[in-house]
């Protein structure tokens, strides 16, 4: 009895440490649930346990990180690289759930997805209350075939049209004799899936995979519904890969990833600086693109015993360079979306690349001539656009 309770208290401290605030034993009870993700970014692959905590936050149980060589144009750079790490991530943040997992929810990036719109209808033959069954049966019938190397991992709508003209969110419970739906339908690279599963099954037994598309976890977590109604612009900027989405309602109507993001404008610096990728790494993180010093100051750095030394107006300039381009890419994927007019609409801007450059989100917002928001998940000490990823596949996973 006296370890049980002792058992009980520590578990009630580390619960109040992470949520700020005691709970009831019934609230206790109810965030028994956990969850298994694994976070595939275009560097990093974060392998996580984590239950729902109070007021939207997350308890992380197990969490391990680790870096690898990454993707570009749609192809992993060195498979046996990607198997090693995710194998290493999962074996050592799994193995102590008794090499079992119920369900692991994976996050699939932005160059291996595809956004595929439909918009069609169906038949209710008399006025009743919609549910959620026919709700599903629209999804089956909207639902395009797997093709191309591609097959379909999830859906959701932008929005739902009732018998009489109405668009709503959600028409469960709404009188209608029909029902039409603009819904949008993520396919998922099957070579990039086939890879994901055969890294994991080298070390743990999972049940049931469910592939979680990173652009619609993030646009459904950090996005507030409101926004999403009206269309919301999201930027997601890592570290070689980043992606332009247009959300609508509670679907993504249109994405493009493409691999640009800080790393290349670290490659920018050492190859035109001829220094060690290393160094730029270190060089970037000090420039402020807003600074306004004398042409005389400098940015420092020492990588394995070397010393380098630049001015600070030369970084600027080749940052700025870079970041031109990036801008010209996003003109692009603007340029390229096809629906209802969004100039002038804000972007909403997240990814491990954000924090990176000091004055990043006002040079994107003066070059592209629209304001542009930081955002991030709002859980205390994760409350940053690097986490955005991470907490965003483990929301949608406690709501499926």
């Amino acid at each position: 009895m006296t370890s049980f309770i002792h058992y009980y208290i520590i578990d009630y401290i580390i619960l109040i440490v992470f949520t700020g605030k005691f709970i009831s034993e019934g609230q206790r009870k109810v965030r028994s649930k956990s969850v298994a993700v694994l976070d595939i970014r275009s560097n990093e692959i974060c392998a996580a346990v984590a239950e729902k905590g109070v007021n939207n936050t997350f308890i992380i149980k197990a969490k391990t990180l680790l870096e690898y060589d990454g993707f570009a144009e749609g192809e992993l750079l060195d498979i046996d690289n990607f198997n090693k790490v995710i194998a290493e991530a999962v074996n050592t943040t799994f193995s102590s759930f008794g090499g079992r997992i119920k369900e692991l929810f994976v996050s699939v990036p932005a160059e291996f997805t595809k956004v595929k719109l439909t918009d069609k209808g169906l038949s209710l033959n008399a006025s009743q209350v919609v549910s959620r069954r026919h709700k599903d049966m629209l999804s089956e019938l909207s639902a395009p075939e797997n093709s191309d190397g591609f097959e379909v991992v999830c859906s959701s709508a932008l929005y739902y049209v009732l018998s009489d003209n109405r668009n709503v969110i959600d028409p469960v419970g709404s009188v209608s004799d029909s029902l039409r739906g603009r819904l949008s339908f993520f396919l998922a690279k099957s070579a990039f899936l086939e890879c994901v599963v055969r890294a994991v099954d080298r070390c743990v037994y999972v049940a049931n995979y469910r592939w979680i598309p990173e652009i619609y976890s993030q646009s459904m977590y950090l996005v507030d519904p409101a926004v999403r109604d009206g269309r919301a612009l999201l930027l997601d900027i890592g570290n070689i890969s980043s992606s332009f989405s247009v959300i609508c309602g509670n679907g993504v109507e249109f994405s493009e990833g493409f691999s640009v993001g800080v790393g290349h404008l670290a490659l920018l610096l050492s190859e035109s600086l001829e220094i060690p990728f290393a160094a730029a790494t270190q060089l970037i993180k000090h420039v402020n693109l807003n600074a306004k010093g004398s042409i005389a100051s400098t940015e420092e750095c020492r990588v394995d015993g070397e010393y380098y030394s630049f001015r600070s107006s030369e970084l600027r300039e080749l940052l700025n360079e870079g970041l031109d381009g990036l801008c010209g890419i996003i003109e692009e994927c603007r340029q390229a979306y096809t629906g209802k007019d969004i100039s002038g609409k804000p972007i909403y801007l997240t990814g491990e690349g954000v924090g990176v450059i000091r004055g990043l989100t006002e040079k994107l917002s003066s070059r592209l001539v629209v304001p542009v928001e930081v955002i991030s998940p709002k859980v205390p000490y994760y409350d940053k656009p690097r986490y955005s990823s991470l907490f965003s596949l483990m929301a949608a996973a406690f709501n499926a």
